[in-house]
């Protein structure tokens, strides 16, 4: 974690405090000299004094704010400022143990990686694999790095995307800016457009102070936009207005406001199908496709399961403290998934087996019981198809049909309920009621 706070008493106390339950800390004296050192390491959350909280927000980590004892109202301030939770002074070690425990629960959650290596890296060097999908996709991340044109990650759930757009943030002139990121699907519109352009006192009954909005907040940086596609259309026209003239509009608010920002947008929609539909506008589509990226789904790269699970065993000995080694038959075991979830299912499996298994070593056998596929199966599509199909040997139609039939299983095994069924298929909700409208179960 980073320390933030002028080199004096109460920053040493708060060092002692945090540094006794165990975790690493480093610490610098401003926002500035944070932006700084993040640029070449990497920590998972930020403490800073309650009235630094708006100036460290934009470093796009979780803030834990630290008040004066019995200073409410600074305490409240910073909550106002986007504190995940605030502690007062003098830190006592219950207070650190019980606001660290907090955090630990409402931080969001990381992407899981598309290909994320050591958490401790940065850029490029978080991608994991060798594969000739991953080899273009580091080639191209290179490249549109250096530009401030608007990139459009497609891809499929759970592949990454989010550390893609990370990676290419990292690898730009940008990279000691803010990253800011929001997933458009999680947040309704009404509040949404408060969330991305920021509002002005009294712009609607909860608007008790002006608020800078996203755009305001990743000035000089990057704005990631995951799940794009789910922008209701009304402000989709204000997003193309924001991308058009560099300005955003505080709702209830007179004054355009400048702004420099990098536009990342990812969706594993199909816009073009969407436009069609009228759900999405074509003129946004193409101000957002200038530099498209594409990630491909876990099944296309299979050559990189063995070190992605690598990865993720380490990743995940460290937090269980469990070490065990998966075997060469438990690897192509893995290999051999259809990994609809992509890479966050395959990480969900590895976890999963090293929390469940007693022994220092798993083979493919402890594997057989979460797997999809039986180890040992024999390598057949799970649709049969005619031999004078010209699409018998398609593997991307082979692993559509295998998605639609377990699916189509898990919702009768469940009688319809689409969370219980989302939960058996390791897929998420959203993830799920995509594939039932694509499929028309």
């Amino acid at each position: 974690m980073l320390l933030i706070g002028p080199d004096d008493g109460d920053r040493r106390r708060s060092h002692i405090a945090l540094a006794s339950r165990g975790r690493e800390v480093a610490a610098v004296d401003s926002a500035e000299a944070a932006a700084r050192w993040l640029v070449a390491n990497r920590c998972d959350l930020i403490v800073a004094p309650a009235a630094a909280v708006a100036a460290v927000r934009p470093l796009g980590l979780p803030v834990l704010a630290v008040a004066p004892a019995r200073d409410v109202a600074a305490a409240v301030r910073a909550l106002d400022d986007g504190a995940i939770d605030c502690v007062l002074q003098p830190l006592d070690e219950a207070a650190v143990a019980l606001a660290l425990h907090r955090v630990a629960r409402l931080a969001p959650a990381r992407e899981p990686a598309a290909s994320r290596g050591g958490d401790g890296e940065r850029g490029l060097a978080r991608l994991v694999g060798a594969s000739a999908a991953m080899q273009v996709l580091r080639a191209t991340i290179a490249r549109v790095a250096q530009h401030r044109s608007t990139v459009l990650i497609t891809g499929e759930s759970g592949t990454g995307k989010e550390l893609v757009a990370r990676a290419i943030h990292d690898a730009s002139p940008r990279a000691a800016r803010p990253f800011v990121a929001i997933n458009c699907a999680a947040i309704p519109g009404p509040l949404l457009e408060s969330e991305l352009f920021g509002h002005v006192r009294g712009a609607f009954t909860d608007a008790v102070r002006d608020r800078a909005g996203l755009f305001e907040e990743a000035d000089g940086g990057t704005l990631f936009l995951d799940e794009v596609g789910e922008l209701p259309l009304a402000l989709q026209v204000k997003l193309l207005r924001a991308i058009q003239e560099s300005e955003v509009r505080r709702v209830g608010g007179s004054e355009n406001i400048k702004v420099d920002v990098r536009l990342i947008a990812a969706t594993l929609r199909d816009l073009p199908e969407a436009i069609r539909a009228g759900r999405f506008r074509e003129d946004l589509y193409y101000r957002l496709a200038v530099l498209p990226v594409e990630v491909a789904p876990l099944r296309e790269r299979r050559e990189d399961v063995a070190a992605l699970v690598a990865c993720f065993a380490d990743r995940h000995r460290q937090r269980h403290g469990h070490a065990a080694r998966f075997t060469d038959d438990a690897i192509a075991a893995l290999a051999a998934q259809p990994w609809p979830g992509n890479v966050r299912e395959l990480e969900n499996a590895v976890e999963r087996a090293l929390v469940l298994t007693e022994h220092d070593v798993i083979d493919a056998a402890a594997l057989a019981a979460h797997l999809r596929v039986p180890a040992g199966a024999p390598d057949q599509p799970p649709v049969a198809a005619p031999a004078d199909d010209d699409d018998a040997l398609s593997i991307k139609k082979a692993t559509r049909q295998l998605e639609e039939e377990l699916i189509r299983r898990a919702l009768e095994a469940t009688g319809g309920n689409r969370t219980t069924a989302a939960r058996l298929l390791e897929i998420s909700h959203r993830a799920l009621l995509y594939k039932i409208k694509e499929f028309g179960l």
